[in-house]
């Protein structure tokens, strides 16, 4: 039996996958695609978390795609109107049929010979195994494990009474109601589940090692719900974007140039609303400066308010073990809890897990350098889709499917069926793949690309330099073999 063969296929059909489906739709129109998922069902993040609350730290303005204007009141948009935006995008460019749901890519292999690469894949329950080939590899898998969340080795847990659930494992039976809740974490995911749960719990405690910088924010965006009313829709959207952009920039940089006053501003910002007398100093206070690691949103300032009202609080210590009864914490103070949630971070993987290797030779990522942030050394024909760590997701992501597709129509063009990075310049030196500090990251960094030390191969994590990069750069850079 044949090999069935597409121009492009793209892994994953979450937001990045989809996106990237009506980018080669609008600017590839000749070119077949298909797009994998291992999952039953599309939306990729916004499928797979159901935990209550669960929602975007970015504004929907930039988490949005590029083509499709954001039309909701709330710029702070909760998870199932993420799902809802990601799969009437699907529905509305009638991408739905060329999704394969339940096909598992594990394993791609590139034959210089034949310019395709030739992926192997489980499909459905019964792990039927499979082989589909492609002039173009398009990743849009995300950065992290699907199947587990990362918990650490607490002692004792195993003897623990009541229920323990990390986030990304979440269903419909954890019972919470008129409960002790703890959750465990103080990143993004236990922000947002602390004023969720304690609207219902008994009480909620947010136990954190160390404290997280906290921001509130309206949830809606005045100025772009009036321009909205009087702009047509597509300019509103743009203008808002470009607004939503060049301010968190501004704000970005700012933490850069002048830390320690963005901290005053952080923690000022805190004790008004929390008022005179709470210790901001030890919850609220960071050893590292702000967006060292992501600064964590409050829409509407719902987790202060959830701390003023007595229903939740933040306990800042480190855990001895886990009991019968709760959590015993170094301080000699034991939480009392019926259930513990365990916010505790994301297991990061690369390319979704898949195993790559080129006429033969295994590829090990880790060794590779990373191209304009989407592309890797030595890989021919194959882009991965990766959005920003200091803005949002979707601003990056766009542009990657931008370049692929102008990418695609040179090599037609051109009649050349090969593209492969390949970093000739000896004064590059290597430097990690992201300046951050999150645990999360830091784990598995020795897994990730690495970046140069100038570009093509440096992240510069800045949306108008690679606005002009990417969108208008050459593309017959010098560092881009063709073949």
């Amino acid at each position: 039996m044949s090999t069935e063969h597409f121009d492009v296929l793209i892994i994953g059909a979450g937001l990045s996958g989809i996106g990237a489906a009506r980018h080669l739709q609008m600017r590839c129109p000749d070119r077949t695609f298909a797009i994998l998922e291992g999952r039953d069902s599309m939306g990729g993040t916004w499928d797979l978390f159901r935990y209550p609350g669960i929602r975007s730290d970015s504004d929907m303005y930039t988490l949005g795609y590029s083509f499709k204007p954001w039309e909701e009141r709330k710029a702070i948009a909760d998870g199932p109107s993420i799902l809802k935006y990601v799969r009437d995008t699907a529905h509305e460019n009638d991408i739905e049929r060329h999704i394969r749901f339940g096909h598992r890519a594990k394993r791609a292999e590139w034959s210089t010979a034949d310019a395709r690469w030739t992926v192997e894949i489980v499909r459905g329950e019964a792990n039927e195994c499979m082989q589909i080939s492609c002039n173009f590899l398009f990743m849009c898998s995300g950065y992290y494990r699907y199947d587990e969340g990362f918990t650490p080795d607490f002692a004792g847990v195993e003897t623990f009474a009541g229920r323990v659930v990390h986030p990304q494992q979440w269903t419909d039976d954890v019972a919470y109601a008129g409960k002790r809740v703890v959750v465990i974490g103080s990143g993004a995911t236990a922000v947002t589940l602390v004023p969720e749960l304690a609207k219902r719990a008994a009480h909620v405690t947010m136990l954190q090692r160390s404290p997280t910088y906290i921001v509130a924010r309206p949830s809606e965006d005045a100025l772009a719900n009036t321009m909205r009313r009087w702009l047509p829709g597509k300019l509103a959207y743009g203008l808002t974007r470009w607004k939503r952009v060049l301010l968190g920039m501004y704000i970005f940089q700012l933490c850069r140039r002048d830390p320690a006053k963005v901290k005053r501003l952080i923690a000022g910002g805190v004790r008004m609303a929390l008022g005179p007398d709470y210790d901001v100093a030890t919850h609220f206070t960071p050893r590292y400066n702000p967006w060292d690691q992501r600064l964590c949103l409050a829409p509407d300032g719902d987790f202060f308010a959830a701390i003023k009202s007595g229903r939740a609080s933040v306990a800042t210590d480190e855990i001895v073990r886990i009991t019968e009864t709760g959590v015993q914490l170094k301080s000699g103070e034991h939480l009392d809890a019926d259930v513990i949630v365990t916010a505790t971070g994301l297991n990061l993987q690369v390319l979704g897990g898949m195993q790559l290797s080129v006429d033969g030779v295994p590829v090990d990522p880790a060794k590779t350098l990373n191209y304009k942030g989407l592309m890797f050394s030595g890989v021919p024909n194959l882009a991965s889709s990766f959005g920003y760590t200091n803005a949002s997701w979707t601003l990056k992501c766009d542009l990657t499917c931008e370049y692929v597709c102008r990418l695609l129509n040179y090599m037609q063009k051109h009649g050349v069926k090969q593209c492969t990075p390949r970093n000739t310049d000896a004064s590059i030196t290597e430097q990690p793949w992201v300046d951050f500090s999150s645990s999360y990251f830091a784990r598995s960094l020795h897994l990730f690309p690495k970046q140069g030390s100038k570009a093509p191969w440096k992240l510069y994590q800045n949306y108008p330099k690679d606005v002009m990069l990417l969108r208008y750069g050459k593309v017959d850079d010098g560092a881009l073999r063709f073949e």
